[in-house]
């Protein structure tokens, strides 16, 4: 690959400040507690070093395997090549996490650097026709009976992956194979910078005229943006969720509403250096020739083969039949809206730029209920609290804060998880404000994964990230509900890592059950019994009144038509992206106007993303691809198991949060998903539960 002089410039400093390995912690054991990585010693020169050192180790690990003249066993075949990388994975993860939370132009660099190098290193391993023999053979021959359902799951796995990732090809069209993933690996990751750094960039500075209808909390952390940005004396709102979404909220400035949600919606779509349109096509019939070389009709067949929708047909099905609902719910909703407008003295269309506006108004008018009358119970300390109260009800386990861990940026909290005996389960790093270099949205990650190879077990390390309100001033980090939910969730995914309870860590569970432990964990955070309990004004120290716990039950399905609808309809967008059949030449503007123009979204509900920012779709060659829908379809798995607490008569009851985090939390894909669920919930799910939750039935 012709290299940019600017990049070969940049890592020839890596390589000069880095000549001695000793200087370089990735190389050396890390004397921390709980070989937390010492981010206080890592430099951005340490990280091409370690990667390229894991990848040759890794190399020869893999050559090990292939030198073994012994008959291939589960054994030396199987459970070798899973060990393999440790090295890489050390520095790999540290890597990767950084860039998402704290993103440098040189970090950029290195990261476009390193993926074709990543790419062709997985493509010689899952391409190389020795190794995939022994692993054919254990295949072939293991004694099933005699391994355990987790070794037969990882043979099955490992296998899989093999076959799925080109093994069985000829050497040309292998070639052709390494060809695409390399391209693939550098446009998705070009795909997601440029998001990014689109958004980061956009900003407007309002004049004290602008702010009519803002809340003091809302004035106060613009003006505390402003200050940030270089603007004292004026006010600044980004594309932060935390930042646009208030304005949207309250400002009565209609011209400015639409001028913020445009900017929102157009990342990626301004025809500058950031853009993203070219890059989608590419990614796209790049991914449907891959689907057909390895023998796929289309993208979405390869992806979902592993899910548990299984086909395209599946998720469409599944789609249309919560899309009607909906949008006659959205319609309603729309439509009362739109009575508000004229009953206001307007006479203009309601456009997506008002839905968050009059939706508040309504809100308040309907429940009397108002997010700023919430945020004062919902200090971001206080939640923290929540979420570990409530793990420690169901699984009997607690966190404490180390202050002795090293972080890697100061909006960093660090707590050890302990089980109710002591007995250590894992790190928790929490990061939950905006800033510079990091990637928008809310996610959970991590630098080591739980595993029990040979009885040596590896505790893991786990990663909550948000982008929530931020503390202003004295005043601390007050936070929406809407933010409370999603920090709820994120959770859920800290927990299922940190109580995993795996042999291995080469498991990946289908995207349409990964997002199951998190949204189950969502119905707790408005439950009035945990509400009284941590839902304290960070001023009074007095817990959520009664009455005002009674208007968020009685609002809960409030605006659900609108948050159902802008969801499947990028669930839509998704799929049809990646049922093509054939590479074409395809204008994205036009396409997903198609798109949604077939499934009648109305004119007054933008679908949650437009394509050209569409990373869970378009950032990364696979991940959230053909699998958007998954929020939705884990969505029912939620329902059912809260429902089945309710019915028990207790939805903190500790019988059934044991079999949840033995059978789901636990065992997490280690074995089949669906089995785990049917012996944990003693049948099927039922998507009753769900329709009613969401006021569709």
């Amino acid at each position: 690959m012709k290299l940019l002089k600017s990049t070969i410039f940049i890592l020839g400093l890596i390589i000069m400040s880095c000549s001695s390995k000793n200087d370089n912690p990735f190389f050396n054991e890390w004397d921390t507690p709980f070989g937390t990585p010492p981010f206080d010693k890592i430099e951005e020169a340490h990280y091409m070093p370690a990667l390229l050192e894991g990848i040759e180790r890794e190399k020869q690990e893999i050559q090990d395997i292939i030198d073994n003249t012994e008959t291939p066993t589960f054994e030396n075949t199987i459970e070798a090549y899973e060990a393999t990388g440790e090295f890489f994975y050390k520095a790999a993860y540290v890597f990767w996490n950084i860039t998402g939370t704290d993103a440098t132009d040189n970090l950029d660099d290195i990261e476009r650097e390193f993926s074709p190098i990543l790419t062709k290193h997985n493509d010689d391993i899952t391409l190389n026709k020795k190794l995939f023999e022994k692993i054919k053979y254990v295949f072939d021959n293991a004694d099933r009976s005699k391994l355990t359902t987790e070794q037969n799951t990882l043979l099955d796995k490992v296998y899989g992956d093999f076959a799925r990732n080109g093994a069985n090809l000829n050497d040309e069209e292998k070639d052709e194979l390494r060809s695409i993933n390399e391209e693939l690996s550098l446009l998705t990751l070009n795909f997601g910078q440029n998001v990014r750094n689109d958004g980061n960039q956009w900003e407007i500075v309002l004049e004290e005229d602008d702010l009519v209808g803002l809340t003091g909390m809302v004035k106060a952390a613009a003006a505390d943006l402003a200050t940030e940005r270089g603007h004292d004396g004026k006010w600044v709102v980004t594309l932060d969720k935390p930042s646009w979404i208030p304005f949207l909220t309250y400002s009565e400035r209609r011209d400015l509403r639409e001028k913020i949600f445009t900017a929102y919606i157009n990342r990626g779509n301004n025809n500058n250096e950031f853009d993203t349109k070219e890059l989608i096509p590419q990614i796209v019939n790049l991914r449907v020739k891959r689907a057909k070389l390895l023998g796929y009709e289309t993208h979405a067949a390869y992806v979902l083969e592993r899910g548990m929708a299984q086909t395209a047909d599946n998720v469409y099905d599944f789609l249309n039949q919560l899309w009607k609902p909906a949008l006659d719910r959205a319609k309603t909703e729309a439509y009362d809206i739109q009575s508000m407008i004229y009953a206001d003295g307007h006479d203009y269309k309601l456009e997506p730029w008002d839905w968050w506006y009059y939706s508040e108004k309504i809100r308040i008018e309907k429940f009397d209920l108002d997010d700023a009358e919430l945020r004062p119970y919902f200090e971001v300390g206080n939640v923290i609290d929540g979420v570990f109260n409530l793990a420690n009800k169901l699984f009997d386990i607690t966190f404490e804060e180390r202050l002795d861990i090293s972080k890697y940026h100061e909006d960093v909290k660090v707590f050890e998880v302990k089980e109710a005996d002591g007995t250590h389960i894992g790190i928790l790093y929490t990061d939950y404000y905006p800033r510079k270099g990091k990637s928008v949205g809310a996610w959970c990650s991590g630098f080591r994964d739980q595993s029990n190879r040979n009885g040596n077990w590896v505790y893991p390390l786990v990663t909550n990230v948000g982008n929530f309100s931020k503390p202003i001033g004295d005043q601390p980090a007050l936070i929406s509900l809407d933010e409370v939910e999603t920090l709820f969730h994120e959770f859920g995914h800290a927990l299922h890592s940190l109580l995993s309870n795996h042999t291995y860590t080469n498991f990946n569970m289908p995207r349409d059950f990964v997002e199951y432990p998190s949204q189950v964990m969502e119905n707790w955070c408005v439950e009035p019994a945990l509400l009284k309990e941590y839902a304290v004004h960070y001023q009074t120290g007095e817990p959520m009144p009664d009455e005002l716990i009674a208007k968020i039950q009685n609002a809960s399905l409030h605006n659900q038509g609108f948050e159902t609808v802008e969801y499947l309809a990028a669930s839509f967008l998704d799929m049809d992206w990646h049922t093509l059949t054939e590479p074409a030449e395809i204008d994205p503007i036009e396409f997903e106007k198609n798109s949604l123009d077939k499934i009648g979204l109305i004119s007054e509900i933008n679908t949650r993303y437009n394509s050209y920012y569409f990373n869970h779709i378009f950032s990364g060659v696979v991940g959230y691809s053909s699998g958007y829908y998954s929020y939705i379809y884990s969505a029912i798995l939620d329902a059912d198991t809260y429902q089945y607490l309710k019915d028990s008569g207790d939805v903190f009851n500790k019988e059934i949060a044991a079999d949840f985090r033995k059978y789901i939390l636990g065992i997490s894909g280690s074995e089949d998903v669906a089995e785990t669920y049917r012996r944990f919930r003693g049948e099927d799910p039922d998507i009753e539960p769900l329709l009613i939750k969401r006021g569709l039935k």
